[in-house]
């Protein structure tokens, strides 16, 4: 029972940390909590908000804010930043709380059962790959398209069977496209 706790508590210490340090990312939905206000305004702000594809959140009485690269504490600090200098609210505090579960990488193409995949820190193309159900039999295991951002790669992942440490790492919002065989 004690190593069950112990365990728990260190699992629980992890997830905290990788969710403190971890930084925003297009497609992120983070939940936003304001106090030191009114509760009738705490209400008009509460929400969860999504990192658009520019990289921002949209608030109520301040728009736009860069969310993108920032880390949940950094977005906070420039939210009530914004709300101070836009006298807004003379003390709001702002809590962020972004859930890493929240992320995932979508894998497609000629696997059993195209889907997406939640994200976790290990994750490595292949196991992407098996998360899906792996390869189907009219799977083309040499040309492989990672596709992060505005970058794609081809990989051979038979070679990663071969040499597990080849085996790319991914990142929250990657997308896998596992192509046809011809022949």
């Amino acid at each position: 029972m004690r190593s069950f706790l112990l365990h728990s508590l260190f699992f629980f210490a992890s997830a905290a940390i990788v969710s403190g340090q971890a930084t925003l990312r297009v497609g992120d939905p983070v939940d936003l909590k304001l106090s030191g206000v009114p509760t009738d305004e705490q209400t008009q702000v509460n929400n969860t908000y999504t990192v658009d594809a520019n990289g921002v959140v949209n608030l109520p009485y301040i728009n736009k804010i860069k969310a993108e690269g920032l880390t949940p504490a950094q977005l906070a600090g420039s939210i009530e930043a914004a709300y101070r200098s836009g006298r807004i609210y003379t003390n709001p505090t702002i809590t962020i709380t972004m859930q890493p579960t929240a992320r995932f990488v979508n894998v497609g193409g000629s696997v059993r059962n195209p889907t997406r995949v939640p994200f976790t820190e290990d994750m490595t193309l292949l196991t992407a790959i098996n998360a899906a159900g792996g390869f189907n039999d009219f799977a083309d295991q040499k040309r492989v398209r990672l596709l992060r951002g505005k970058d794609v790669k081809l990989y051979d992942v038979r070679q990663f069977r071969r040499d597990p440490s080849q085996d790319v790492k991914l990142q929250p919002g990657d997308m896998v496209e596992v192509p046809q065989s011809f022949f």
